[in-house]
């Protein structure tokens, strides 16, 4: 009885031996396909004929930092998505891919700036530099945003969220592979949104929505701590990479943006933080500062924008444009007149320029 009974156990022993092993030979199929393909690039750059599908800057611009091959880097925030790289590749004889992140805090860049100089010698960085970023805190806020930090960190044991993730097999995958086989993606286009955006006044003015009290004038050194760490942080990729040319430029805001400056009574201490930054990158010999914000033709055009930010894809391009050619840029003897000249400006459109609008503009 007793050899009978074992043997009919057997089946069931081995019916249990071979569901596991094909599970894990499952297991090994799929990771094997994630880590092939890799569309976060977390791995290897692109091969075998696949493009560079970057269209998910969280989930790919560390892989592609990391991996990819090239020589200068678009950094910046939403605004500097939309710069097409190749403009920059032609006028400077470069290879740029983008280094963005929303908001582009100081702390971010600078984050992707050291995993970028990691495995890369850099010619030239160009860095589209938000006024806000210089108030912002001087760290890192990728974990606090919930941002999948098993990409960023470089403990291969927790790739498991990477490579057995539905997301990751069923769309990422396909849809990489679709624009490598049979789409028009073109990887200078990088992370740009702007194909789905509309640029023009009612888009900008419906987006802003004004405060409707004017707040007291803050104290222009009021953010004086954190513009402090924000210019060291800026200051150290200076400082160790004299290498690297610094094209540093402040993006052309629409005039929304420098009414609710007023409004929120910030505008006095951004200037300042400005004025402060640009005396403190302007004496390194591989850094030039471009100047785009008091470019009053654009910047009281709301055609040209979708909210009081984010301007058009032409405008990427006139910048773009000007800095190749080495136009609007500040230097030791123009730059306190020029941020003087942007200070008036600013308080023509708050007591001006923006008047016109008011009736359209709504209030919280």
């Amino acid at each position: 009885m007793a050899r009978t009974s074992a043997l009919t156990e057997n089946p069931s022993k081995n019916f249990i031996k071979s569901f596991f092993l094909r599970i894990f030979s499952l297991m090994i199929i799929i990771g094997t396909i994630v880590i092939f393909i890799d569309p976060f690039f977390h791995y290897h750059k692109p091969w075998f004929g696949l493009k560079a599908v970057l269209t998910d800057k969280e989930y790919q611009c560390i892989g592609s930092l990391r991996n990819f091959d090239y020589d200068s880097l678009i950094v910046g925030s939403s605004v500097a998505e939309n710069y097409y790289n190749g403009w920059f590749n032609e006028g400077f004889g470069c290879t740029a891919v983008k280094a963005v992140r929303s908001y582009g805090a100081t702390a971010d860049l600078c984050y992707l700036l050291d995993a970028a100089y990691e495995n890369h010698n850099l010619e030239y960085i160009f860095y589209s530099m938000d006024t806000s970023s210089l108030a912002a805190d001087p760290i890192p806020t990728y974990e606090l945003t919930g941002c999948p930090m098993y990409l960023y960190n470089k403990n291969y044991f927790d790739d498991v969220e990477y490579l057995y993730n539905k997301g990751v097999l069923f769309e990422k995958i396909p849809y990489m592979i679709a624009n490598s086989l049979i789409g028009d993606y073109d990887a200078n286009d990088s992370y740009n949104w702007a194909q789905w955006k509309e640029f023009n006044q009612d888009m900008a003015l419906g987006l802003y929505i004004r405060t409707p009290d004017i707040a007291p004038m803050k104290e222009k050194e009021y953010y004086q701590n954190v513009l402090d760490a924000n210019i060291n942080l800026v200051k150290k990729q200076i400082e160790n990479h004299p290498e690297t040319q610094f094209k540093i430029f402040f993006p052309a805001y629409s005039m929304l943006f420098w009414d609710n400056l007023y409004r929120t009574g910030d505008l006095e201490a951004y200037l300042y933080n400005m004025e402060q930054a640009i005396a403190a990158f302007l004496p390194y010999t591989n850094v030039e500062i471009f100047y785009f914000q008091d470019k009053k033709e654009i910047v009281t055009n709301l055609e040209n924008y979708m909210d009081t930010l984010h301007f058009s894809p032409e405008i990427n391009y006139y910048m773009a444009e000007q800095i190749i050619a080495g136009n609007e840029k500040l230097t030791k003897d123009n730059y306190k007149q020029r941020l003087s000249d942007m200070r008036d400006f600013a308080y023509e459109i708050v007591y001006e320029l923006i008047l016109p609008y008011e009736h359209l503009i709504r209030t919280a």
